[in-house]
């Protein structure tokens, strides 16, 4: 028997097409956790920062690098968080931050740098975003949804 494999779905884009991808990616992936992995300055709080304008209709606040979560709410009420956990050293400080308790009732948690997360989360969406290597002003991105 062949193990479970994960769906993949990549776009390449430009920022002048960040909206039209924010929407195709909300169309196909599901709620839940999504965990944003990328080299620095690759476009992730870009990207995020567009998802939740569509999902909330809320500024985007930027990147919570030192505040470690924003929260914002969909339209029906559900929150959407967004963790950056650059500055986060080990599992305790993420436990203790509260990060165990974001993950029961939000519709979606975007999580940047989520190394330290992946023993709270067993199944999370994955993204991958890096630099084109051809044009440096297009983003390869690759989700991966668990089966």
């Amino acid at each position: 028997m062949n193990a479970p494999t994960d769906r993949i779905l990549t776009y390449t884009y430009g920022l002048d097409e960040i909206d039209l991808i924010a929407r195709r990616i909300l169309d196909e992936v599901p709620p839940g956790v999504w965990f944003f992995d990328a080299p620095m300055g690759a476009g992730k709080t870009t990207l995020i920062g567009r998802l939740i304008a569509r999902l909330t209709g809320e500024p985007f606040l930027g990147s919570p690098t030192f505040s470690l979560v924003h929260e914002y709410h969909m339209h029906d009420g559900r929150p959407v968080f967004h963790w950056d956990l650059y500055r986060i050293k080990d599992a305790e400080e993420l436990l203790a931050a509260g990060f165990e308790e974001y993950l029961d009732d939000a519709a979606y948690v975007f999580v940047e740098w989520p190394a330290l997360a992946e023993v709270f989360v067993e199944s999370p969406v994955r993204f991958l975003l890096r630099p084109n290597e051809n044009r440096s002003d297009l983003r390869q991105l690759e989700i991966r949804l668990p089966e």
